[in-house]
Order: C-alpha cells, then sequence, then structure tokens
C-alpha cells in the first residue's frame, strides 16, 4: 500500500494494469489497497473498464505524504533556505515544518542534510532586499501551473499603479528579486514583472492554451529584459588584477576588457551595492572612474570599515 501511495503522487494518472505491474499484485489486491488508502483520507479517483486507471486529487486537508529519501532531504534543505529567504512570513512556518521533518527524519538522512548545510556557502538574506508578500507568491505559482488567467495591480517602476491581465507562464526568482513571466492580453506582449510590486493578484477561473516565450526559457528572458532596461548608473573601474579572474567572478553582469596588466570593469546597475560587493571581493586595488556615487559610496564603506577594526597601541 505504501508503495502504491508513493507511485501515486509521483504521477498525475496510472492506468491499472501498469500499476499493478509495477507492484506485482493482481488487480482484486490492487483495489483493495486503494479502498485502504480512501480510509486513510486519500482522495483517489478511479476510472472504470480495461482502460480505467487511478489517479489521486487533492482533498478537504493535507494527508500525509510519503516521500523518498533524496526528496526527504531535498525538502529539509529547502526548507531551512526558506527560513532565511526574502518571501515575508515564510521564514517562521518554514521553521515549524522543518522542526517536524526533522523529527521523523533517520540519523542517516539527518547526516545527508547536514553534510549538505555544511558544504555550502549562503549569504542569508540581503540587506535592504524587496520582501515579497507570500499570498501573492503562492497564488501566482498555482495560476502558472493551472495555466490560469489571473488579474493584479501592478506599480511599475516610477509609473502610476495599473491594473493588468495576464495568461502567467512562469515564476523566476533572480538574484534578490522574484519576476513573473506572463503574456499581457492588454498590451498583447511577453511582460516581466517584480513580485514586490504586484498587489491583490485574483484568479479569474479562465484557462488558457500556453503562447511560445520569446527566449530559451523564463530565466533567459527576464536577463534579456533586464539588460534592455535603463538603468539610473554606468560604473566604469580599472582593476589591477587579471580580466578572467574578474569576469568569472560577475558572470554577465557586467563587461571585462583587459587592460595592460589589469583590467577594465563596465556596469550598468540601478543601484550601487552589487558593485560595491563586486570590488570588495575582488581582493585587487582599483580606481573608480565613473559615477561620482559610486566613489562616495566606496569611500564610505571604507570608512565604516575601519571604524570597526579596534585601535592598536
Amino acid at each position: 500500500m505504501l508503495r502504491l501511495l508513493s507511485l501515486l503522487q509521483s504521477h498525475r494518472y496510472w492506468p491499472g494494469p501498469e500499476l499493478s505491474q509495477r507492484l506485482e499484485v493482481s488487480p482484486r489486491t490492487l483495489r483493495r489497497d486503494v479502498d485502504r488508502l480512501r480510509e486513510l483520507g486519500y482522495q483517489v479517483d478511479a476510472v472504470r473498464g480495461a482502460a480505467g486507471g487511478y489517479q489521486l486529487r487533492a482533498g478537504g486537508s493535507l494527508p500525509p505524504l510519503l516521500l523518498e529519501d533524496e526528496e526527504a532531504v531535498a525538502v529539509a534543505v529547502g526548507l531551512r533556505s526558506a527560513a532565511a529567504g526574502s518571501v515575508a512570513g515564510m521564514d517562521d512556518w518554514s521553521v515549524q515544518a522543518l522542526s517536524k521533518v526533522l523529527s521523523l527524519m533517520p540519523p542517516r538522512l539527518r547526516r545527508q542534510m547536514d553534510a549538505v548545510a555544511s558544504q555550502t556557502e549562503s549569504p542569508g538574506p540581503w540587506e535592504g532586499a524587496p520582501v515579497v508578500d507570500a499570498a501573492v507568491l503562492t497564488t501566482l505559482a498555482q495560476a502558472c501551473r493551472d495555466s490560469e488567467l489571473v488579474t493584479f495591480d501592478y506599480a511599475a517602476r516610477e509609473a502610476e499603479v495599473t491594473h493588468r491581465r495576464v495568461e502567467p507562464l512562469r515564476l523566476v526568482s533572480l538574484g534578490r528579486r522574484w519576476y513573473l513571466v506572463a503574456w499581457d492580453r492588454d498590451r498583447t506582449d511577453w511582460r516581466s514583472f517584480r513580485l514586490d510590486r504586484i498587489s491583490a493578484p485574483e484568479p479569474t477561473g479562465q484557462r488558457f492554451r500556453a503562447r511560445e516565450l520569446p527566449a530559451e526559457d523564463a530565466l533567459a528572458f527576464v536577463r534579456q529584459g533586464i539588460r534592455r532596461m535603463p538603468q539610473r548608473h554606468a560604473v566604469r573601474v580599472r582593476l589591477a588584477m587579471p580580466a578572467d579572474t574578474l569576469a568569472a567572478q560577475v558572470g554577465r553582469w557586467g563587461t571585462v576588457t583587459p587592460d595592460g596588466a589589469g583590467c577594465v570593469l563596465e556596469m550598468n546597475v540601478d543601484d550601487l551595492d552589487w558593485p560595491v560587493m563586486v570590488l570588495a571581493g575582488s581582493g585587487a586595488d582599483f580606481t573608480v572612474e565613473s559615477p561620482p556615487e559610486l566613489a562616495e559610496r566606496v569611500a564610505e564603506v571604507g570608512a565604516r570599515f575601519s571604524r570597526s577594526v579596534p585601535a592598536t597601541a
């Protein structure tokens, strides 16, 4: 019966003969085990006939879940990460859920989870990072999953709040922000929306057929939009370090050009926190050429660091 539950949880619909073959039981035994699951509160739909089968559906309450070892470790690691995340209210719920998972974990799985946690470097939530409403996140995630038209109010940058009707495709977590990739029906074009600027999302109950996204995937689409977006600061810095070393640290978020024994870093950014972090982590001497605001921010951060070091006798 437990093997049956595991299979039903991992697949939307199972033909009866295929389930019987997988479990190596007769159709009669399969029907009896399905009845036992129903008695325990699992909603199992059955289709009669030679081509019939079984499907586990959501009920009025959440029944116990059966997780494979690897799934249990993944859930525990994910909950630990969510406890330090940027979704409002998720931290408390994640801690409670994590405590329940840990209380039932056998020692060998706890060791696996601890190994993943101890060997992973995580900076935790960024100071000043935009916070996403958990209700907004879950509502949009379900709309993406169900291909359901959704409406919401959106506060674009330096613009008035507008009402949107969109066909949601996918959620993207990138850097410090969450994005929704969706087809905007009123503007008849693809758009990416920051979740921290979305309010009052409402599913409409209207289904749609997914359109073809003009990008490799949703993540690539969001990155393309960010690169096209006008930024407030054009950063240019000279660093005394090899260009390839810095390029590996910066990735796609900047352009690194060799310059003699050193290199030049150019970035277009909306705020200066990211270039300051890149420069601090480079481990190299550098000269800020532009903008003046970056030089002021570097001086401010440097002075704060200096004040944190105790004066020597």
